[in-house]
């Protein structure tokens, strides 16, 4: 694990630094210290910074709440005023945010490299789904990429086993991934044979789908997802629906529904309505599909406009993906003069990188001891709640004698580990300290400020709370009725009042809800008439 310090420039004092661990997409991770205010721009450039990557546009920052929901890292926000409901140090994953369209495009080696990583990532979560033929060649240059080219001194007829490539990884599949390996792939360098593994899952329907999931307008689970061409549906590993992105008119939520409004041969007007789980998952289903639309349709950022999930009288939630197109993107890319950076190969299958220092070494050991996979990898797409952080390390022990256990004991024999374990526990402790009297200092202040108020006060406090909640309550109830009836009840043809009978959301309210109440108070009134007439 390679852990590397950082401090965004700032005068204010240490107590306002915030840790962030970062891990990369081959499992190792980088650390830096920063500010409360500093935005989610920061820790993407220091990563990529770290890699000395300049085609930084289709990459992300990823981070999980409390609550199992996945996010990505806003740049233009505060990272602490997003991440307020998580336990510091803040834990987040740099991943691929868009899927390039054309990887061929792609200048840079680097940038195709880290590509490849994620692209291994989706195979072995699931998310790439493929045929047996496609599963084969991917896996073969996955194996060619990573080992060269067959020796028969060197790779034992098993030799595939230690490949962890595949959710469900059957004996025929392997052994015709050793068959692609041995004839078709030789004299491929790890470059070549990654560009092909980039070509060939590009043309795959689940390349670059990041599955929500989610419940259609039957109750049938469904997955939705954006790609460079649009947006799709998937029940199972079928896909039913795929909505280009210039036939996509608006994208919009409101609680647990999601809805995609769009064109269906120039003339009809298509709706699709789905449900979520949770309000927070469908608020980041649809934050994705403003960034897709807007990074694929758009041809330069400047179009970009911001976008509000549509309520029928509040604005709700505004939005605007801040970065630079793909049209932008590639163009900048073609520009790139620089000599091209070292790319430097981590995933070797059963030896760690001989490159880390020993310090780094002992850290990944301990790390790698600790890691646990959480859940099991399947054949259909997995849900969006993921952290997919936590899986593939247990390739790097293929044998008994390369044991974390074993290799942590050799380390420990080390008095200069020793000592250097035990310093960085002293720190720990001392942090550790130093946060439980500051929070035990400010509880105090806060129960004695407590203790000061009269209990007349507190109630004349309450009293005041809920005179203000009934006057706001009646105030909107005074602005909501009138118009309420106006829209349902008056023919007034006003161009806004049109816009706003034309949406699904009031088209449902009027005929689900409005009109059956409207029957059942005419039907009691008259009712009552008769009575009272007949008395």
């Amino acid at each position: 694990m390679k852990m590397l310090r950082f401090r965004s420039p700032s005068n204010r004092s240490l107590d306002q630094e915030v840790l962030c661990t970062i891990r990369l997409l081959d499992d190792s991770e980088i650390s830096c210290s920063i500010q409360r205010d500093t935005k989610g721009q920061f820790l993407l450039d220091h990563v990529c910074n770290h890699y000395n990557l300049l085609e930084k546009d289709y990459f992300g920052i990823r981070y999980v709440d409390p609550e199992k929901q996945r996010h990505w890292l806003e740049p233009n926000k505060p990272v602490a005023r997003q991440m307020k409901l998580a336990q510091q140090p803040y834990t987040m994953c740099f991943r691929v945010k868009f899927y390039p369209s054309e990887p061929m495009k792609i200048k840079e080696e680097l940038t195709r490299y880290l590509l490849y990583l994620q692209l291994k990532r989706d195979i072995y979560h699931g998310r790439l789904l493929c045929p047996f033929a496609e599963a084969a060649y991917l896996g073969a240059c996955i194996v060619q990429a990573e080992l060269g080219d067959y020796d028969p001194e060197e790779h034992p007829s098993d030799y595939i086993r230690d490949f962890k490539l595949f959710p469900k990884q059957s004996l025929k599949l392997e052994r015709k991934i050793i068959e692609i390996h041995k004839n078709e792939l030789r004299g491929q360098c790890s470059a070549l044979a990654e560009l092909n593994m980039l070509q060939r899952a590009h043309s795959l329907e689940t390349y670059g789908v990041d599955p929500h999931p989610c419940k259609d307008f039957t109750g049938s689970t469904a997955f939705l997802g954006f790609t460079a061409k649009g947006f799709v549906v998937f029940q199972g590993n079928k896909r039913i629906h795929l909505l280009k992105w210039t036939d996509v008119s608006k994208l919009k939520f409101e609680g647990k529904t999601f809805y995609v409004i769009g064109i269906q041969k120039e003339v009809s007007k298509l709706v699709l309505t789905f449900h979520t789980l949770t309000p927070a998952a469908c608020k980041h289903l649809w934050k994705c599909g403003v960034e897709n639309q807007a990074f694929y349709k758009c041809a330069k950022s400047s179009q970009i406009k911001t976008v509000c999930s549509s309520n029928i009288f509040f604005k709700g939630s505004r939005f605007r993906y801040s970065g630079r197109v793909a049209k932008e993107v590639i163009e900048a890319s073609s520009k790139i003069q620089r000599e091209a950076p070292e790319v430097c190969r981590y995933a070797q299958v059963g030896k760690l990188p001989n490159f880390q220092p020993f310090s780094a070494r002992c850290n990944t050991l301990i790390f790698f001891f600790f890691y646990c996979v959480f859940s099991d990898p399947c054949a259909s797409m997995l849900p969006t709640p993921i952290d997919d952080s936590q899986r593939g390390v247990d390739v790097l022990f293929s044998s008994p004698a390369q044991s974390p256990a074993r290799m942590l004991r050799e380390l420990h024999a080390d008095p200069e580990i020793q000592a250097r374990l035990e310093a960085e526990r002293e720190r720990d402790r001392a942090y550790e300290r130093a946060r439980q009297a500051a929070r035990a200092h400010a509880g105090g202040v806060l129960s004695s400020g407590l203790r000061l108020l009269s209990s007349n006060e507190r109630v004349n406090t309450c009293l005041l709370s809920v005179a203000r909640f009934v006057a706001v309550v009646m105030g909107v109830l005074l602005v909501t009725v009138p118009t309420l009836l106006l829209l349902l009840e008056s023919d007034i043809d006003v161009s806004f009042l049109h816009e706003i009978r034309q949406t699904p959301e009031f088209e449902q309210f009027h005929y689900e809800y409005y009109c059956p109440l409207r029957r059942w108070i005419l039907c009691k009134i008259s009712m009552a008439m008769e009575n009272l007439w007949s008395d």
